[in-house]
């Protein structure tokens, strides 16, 4: 069956522990990292709302209090800022409050992102949702979540995010194997797999932070054994739904994903998005420039 309901909530997983970045994240969530100057977390629950979505769940972890605090009004320095008549900042710190309605549950232990998925069922209910995963956000001028939940509204089932990557990258994602449609971006997908090895991945097409899934997932999740890594797997739960019929698509983005999740990634997205500042980008450029040509030899 389809559902032409269109997705108004999202899910954020966020309770990891993110030791790739101790001891940094000892204290501060890898989520409130900042880009320049707006936490992680910040760029994708702005990217949810830029999608329509009105409802956000952050599903934390221990520690990790500050996430929410971070989209809660902060009456003092808005005080500080207008008496300063800092209104462009002002506008920013006020700005956070007002994106969507910000919810949280907890994730008693790490156990995998389907599990963190599954701490959700009762905020969302059985209405379709999107989840967005926590290190990762796409360019603002070329969105995907829009795309991903016309589809869902539209075909009903799971709709996924697809990636083409180097072969040899394969064994990072889940991986889909896919039926071209008339559209060369949106695919429907015959098959997943988690993590496989370069010479058993059935495609180069492999799954990114974005989902959209309908609410007999949560059901599904809970019946899902371990799998990779001992953990349950989100792709072992939409393989099983695929088996059983659920019709399941996927759209090929063609923007820019910026990945957070590593340090190297981090990096390079902190440089990239502050060269394209128009604030700071002209003078950031030239001394990257001068620093860079500056280390050869």
């Amino acid at each position: 069956m389809t559902t032409k309901k269109r997705a108004v909530k999202a899910v954020i997983p966020a309770a990891g522990l993110a030791t790739r970045f101790l001891p940094a994240t000892k204290a501060v969530p890898k989520e409130l990292l900042p880009v320049v100057d707006r936490p992680v977390l910040q760029y994708i629950v702005e990217e949810a709302a830029q999608a329509g979505i009105t409802d956000v769940l952050l599903v934390t972890g221990r520690g990790k209090t500050s996430m929410v605090d971070h989209f809660d009004r902060r009456p003092d320095v808005e005080q500080r800022l207008e008496e300063k008549g800092d209104q462009e900042r002002l506008a920013a710190v006020r700005r956070t409050s007002e994106l969507a309605d910000i919810y949280t549950v907890r994730q008693g232990e790490p156990l995998g992102l389907g599990h963190a998925v599954g701490t959700a069922a009762s905020h969302v209910g059985d209405e379709p949702f999107a989840v967005l995963l926590g290190d990762e956000f796409v360019e603002e001028d070329q969105p995907l979540l829009p795309a991903m939940l016309d589809l869902q509204a539209e075909t009903g089932g799971i709709v996924l995010a697809l990636l083409e990557v180097k072969p040899e990258e394969t064994s990072r994602y889940g991986i889909a194997s896919v039926e071209r449609t008339g559209d060369s971006d949106t695919v429907k997908i015959t098959g997943l797999v988690e993590k496989p090895a370069p010479e058993e991945a059935p495609s180069n097409l492999a799954l990114i932070g974005r989902y959209v899934l309908p609410g007999k997932i949560f059901e599904t999740i809970a019946d899902t054994k371990p799998g990779a890594g001992g953990e349950i797997q989100l792709t072992d739960a939409m393989a099983t739904l695929l088996a059983e019929g659920t019709p399941v698509h996927g759209i090929v983005y063609r923007g820019h994903r910026y990945d957070t999740g590593m340090p190297l990634g981090y990096l390079q997205t902190v440089v990239e998005l502050a060269v394209k500042r128009s604030d700071l980008g002209s003078e950031f450029r030239a001394w990257l420039t001068d620093f860079v040509g500056g280390q050869k030899g």
